[in-house]
């Protein structure tokens, strides 16, 4: 999969790099009088990788050169990380192309004066494209059903106090970009389904509160946002406009109840493909649906109505806080939720329980939004997932979080995204682990008579899991290692894998064992992988790897 430099791609790379301008500059006064606390380093890698099918297919072997850099950064006024790695696959034989991979995540607050804060982020992965079709998971050799994907946003942020009047405002605009699938998937059927290409979001929110005690015995906010995402892919489009009234009435020193009434209007909505004589859709150069631009807009998802939820609030200490929602919205009832746990300063738990209408684009967005600015890389992982699951905190105050959600398939339909993810991080001595568990549901919304789109009211459902472990077993040397689970029930038949027991489910799980010793700026890495995904009643696919590597740092 060669990428192409096409403009979309180009106009990603042109915001991150516009977003990381804008927060240096801004930065700039700050970072003369504490440089010595920014760190950053290039490297460049060499590696051999061997991939073996154990259900008596190819061996394939391909070499790697890769360059990149880990960069860090903490300061009174900033905080940041960035870790970014482009890698070029040489593949042995004619089996195996060549390919360009690009791996990173940034994460950066900078408050330029106590009132105004800028914050900016991106990502670089590969993720499944297909819920229906293979699950790599550890994106070696010849790859079914994998997209690059690069999303960026930035924007600032304001606060400011008028008496007990707590103001707040923000805006993001945000870019996200889908390079074409790999495929040749048999399990897939024949009925393909729409490939992303790019989005561009905006969002403005902004909020007045009044803390309990302050003017009455109870806490008043009020709050509002307008957020707007237009994609490419037939021109679809997300509108939503939004406003509430909430209430906080402590009850205790530790426990508050809170509710709220809120008025929302969300629309989502797109064109037709064009279709040929036959009425099949008519397809580009990169498979992607062609829109009939006569076509009247057509809605996919619309609401427009008042919606609540109570709930309550419990803060035994500074460590601990929970806060649970119920209520009605979407035409259901709807949970929400967060709590965090840091035990100590290594040691922390944070669980999320969502609900709402997004995008891909969106939700990916709101994602990294809510990874930590430090964070563990896994530079020396071998074959260790890059940012496309779990990501873990470097302390116990953000222990991180998880993309499997938003990551599960791509889809470009708009859709209801509920679920429930946590992590835990820890680090005692030489040792630090990270785990995450989660499941997400999605309900997808398309027009009903557009033609082509197999999508409309599916409902789709994930369960995951992953377990991350390093340890130093001298100040040069080191080994870690990675387990994952996946499980997937598409909502729609994978014709190749059905029976009469309509059994759809994708299992995908996988191990890595990884042994490092630096020699100074050289470093040298051993790692082994075995990884398997099951289709339906199809027969599991395994796969092991192997890989040696060198890394010299600058």
């Amino acid at each position: 999969m060669r990428m192409q430099m096409t403009r979309p791609t180009i106009r990603a790379m042109a915001l991150a790099g516009n977003a990381a301008v804008l927060v240096t500059l801004a930065a700039t006064p700050v970072l003369a009088q504490a440089s010595r606390r920014v760190t950053i380093n290039p490297y460049i890698e060499a590696s051999q990788t061997l991939a073996a099918d154990l259900n008596g297919g190819d061996v394939l072997t391909y070499t790697s050169l890769a360059a990149g850099v880990d960069a860090a950064l903490a300061t009174q006024r900033i905080a940041g990380q960035l870790s970014y790695r482009y890698e070029r696959r040489f593949g042995w034989g004619d089996d195996l192309g060549d390919q360009d991979i690009h791996s990173g995540l940034a994460r950066i607050n900078a408050q330029v004066t106590p009132n105004l804060t800028l914050e900016a982020a991106g990502i670089a992965t590969r993720a499944r494209s297909d819920i229906r079709g293979a699950a790599p998971g550890l994106l070696a050799g010849n790859v079914d059903n994998v997209s690059q994907i690069y999303s960026v946003y930035a924007g600032p942020s304001f606060t400011s106090n008028a008496g007990p009047v707590a103001f707040n405002a923000n805006y993001r605009l945000g870019y996200t970009k889908v390079e074409t699938p790999t495929f040749g998937d048999p399990t897939l059927g024949g009925q393909r389904l729409d490939y992303y290409d790019d989005s561009i979001g905006n969002t403005v929110t902004a909020s007045a509160a009044v803390s309990p005690g302050a003017l009455a015995p109870f806490g008043v906010t009020v709050s509002g946002s307008y957020d707007r995402e237009t994609a490419s892919q037939l021109k679809q489009r997300y509108e939503g406009y939004y406003g509430r009234g909430d209430v906080l009435m402590p009850i205790s020193p530790y426990v508050a109840l809170t509710a709220g009434v809120g008025y929302e209007k969300i629309e989502t909505s797109q064109k037709d493909p064009l279709v040929d004589a036959t009425g099949a859709p008519v397809l580009d150069r990169d498979g992607r649906f062609v829109t009939d631009t006569a076509s009247p807009r057509r809605i996919a998802y619309r609401t427009d109505g008042v919606y609540y939820d109570a709930g309550v609030v419990w803060r035994p200490n500074r460590r601990t806080s929970v806060e649970g929602h119920i209520g009605r919205r979407y035409g259901s009832t709807s949970f929400t939720g967060t709590a965090t746990y840091q035990a100590s300063k290594s040691v922390g738990l944070a669980v999320n329980v969502y609900d709402g209408v997004q995008t891909f684009g969106r939700q990916l967005r709101t994602g990294i939004g809510n990874l930590p600015t430090s964070f563990l890389t896994g530079q020396q992982q071998g074959f260790g997932q890059q940012f496309n699951g779990c990501v873990f905190g470097s302390s116990g105050a953000a222990p991180g979080g998880c993309l499997n959600d938003v990551f599960q398939s791509i889809s470009t339909a708009s859709y209801r995204a509920r679920g429930i993810d946590g992590v835990i991080v820890a680090t005692r001595g030489r040792s630090t682990w990270g785990g995450g568990v989660g499941y997400a549901n999605r309900r997808l919304y398309a027009p009903n008579v557009a033609p082509g789109l197999i999508v409309t009211g599916l409902e789709d459902e994930s369960y995951y899991g992953q377990l991350f472990y390093s340890r130093s077993l001298t100040q040069v040397s080191g080994v870690n290692g990675d387990l994952f689970v996946n499980y997937y029930d598409p909502g729609v038949a994978n014709l190749a894998a059905s029976d009469a027991s309509g059994d759809d489910g994708i299992w995908s799980y996988g191990a890595t064992g990884t042994y490092y010793h630096n020699f100074g700026r050289l470093g040298t890495t051993a790692s082994l992988g075995l990884y398997s995904f099951k289709v339906g009643d199809l027969d599991s696919d395994w796969t092991a790897q192997a890989l040696v590597g060198a890394r010299y740092q600058f």
